[in-house]
């Protein structure tokens, strides 16, 4: 039995921070306040993907189906293993196509103390004629936890409640509240996506760790299972934080996908969930595995005519 926590916390004020993600360190750091020593020991965080409170439609790789109000407020139920990453992709692209999605999966960046800060709420106008003159859209925090010890989890709402990420802190900001909590058994989850699949993508949802100068971290190239060479992968500098040490990472940017080569893809997309390689106790290292979706017969017949498809 593997089991993650999956938690959704509501922003209340603004938080000044990494753009991208809120790291699983500062999820761990903030929950090393609340939990004991030996229980906060066993305990591994996902990065925590910021997420619009907005309606939206279960992608078709979903177990339900439909549109939802306020989709992103909450946590939907998980039965497999594509439901898990429904709010892990910053793209969002549950959102409806029939309103502003840029828009609305942007925030806003307001100054605070000289500190460029994201907004916990995003305001935008309405035409004149809309029965209200504004649309407020609240921000969210999506994260996971899992645990060395299966004691350790689940964490009480209590503990989980109130945790503030960021910096200045002491001042209020990047407060959150709990919104959403539940436990999942990724061994119970349904993979008849990847069963029936012939070939397979990896998309690297939160950085690859390559090279570390924190101590005794092991220095390492891209997963053998990749079908790409590091030369041709987009890669970052990230940092991570520790006892006030500041250590720098080079990384595989997020958002990447690479051919996936391996013979195993179930069991690669649960060792993705908890994460791989340097650092992956904090959020480093988070992948997905999709099938190719097989082409039509007329894409095929148009490529083999020589034609192309609008």
């Amino acid at each position: 039995m593997t089991r993650i926590q999956q938690v959704h916390w509501e922003l209340e004020m603004d938080y000044i921070g990494h753009p991208y993600y809120v790291s699983g360190n500062a999820i761990l750091h903030a929950l090393g306040q609340h939990v004991p020593h030996d229980v906060h020991q066993h305990l591994h965080a996902s990065h925590g993907v910021f997420v619009p409170g907005q309606f939206g439609t279960f992608p078709e790789e979903h177990s339900q189906s439909g549109i939802r109000p306020y989709l992103g407020s909450g946590l939907p139920d998980v039965e497999s293993y594509d439901d898990l990453f429904l709010m892990r992709n910053p793209d969002h692209r549950w959102l409806l196509d029939s309103r502003p999605r840029d828009a609305l999966n942007t925030h806003d960046i307001r100054p605070q103390s000289g500190h460029p800060a994201l907004s916990h709420e995003t305001i935008m106008g309405k035409p004149e004629d809309a029965r209200k003159q504004q649309q407020t859209t609240k921000w969210y925090i999506n994260a996971y936890l899992h645990a060395d010890d299966p004691d350790a989890l689940p964490l009480g709402e209590d503990v989980l409640d109130g945790l503030q990420f960021g910096g200045k802190r002491n001042y209020g900001y990047g407060i959150t509240r709990l919104k959403d909590t539940q436990v999942v058994d990724l061994d119970d989850l349904d993979y008849s996506r990847l069963e029936d699949g012939e070939a397979f993508l990896v998309e690297v949802t939160t950085p690859f760790v390559l090279e570390s100068e924190y101590p005794k971290a092991a220095d390492q190239d891209v997963p053998w299972w990749w079908k790409e060479d590091r030369r041709d992968l987009r890669e970052r500098e990230e940092k991570i934080l520790e006892q006030r040490e500041v250590y720098k990472l080079q990384t595989v940017d997020h958002g990447q996908v690479v051919k996936y080569g391996g013979d195993r893809p179930i069991e690669t997309a649960k060792s993705g969930i908890l994460r791989v390689g340097s650092h992956s106790k904090y959020g480093f290292g988070e992948l997905r595995v999709k099938p190719v979706e097989p082409r039509s017969d007329q894409c095929k017949n148009s490529e083999k005519n020589g034609e192309t498809t609008e």
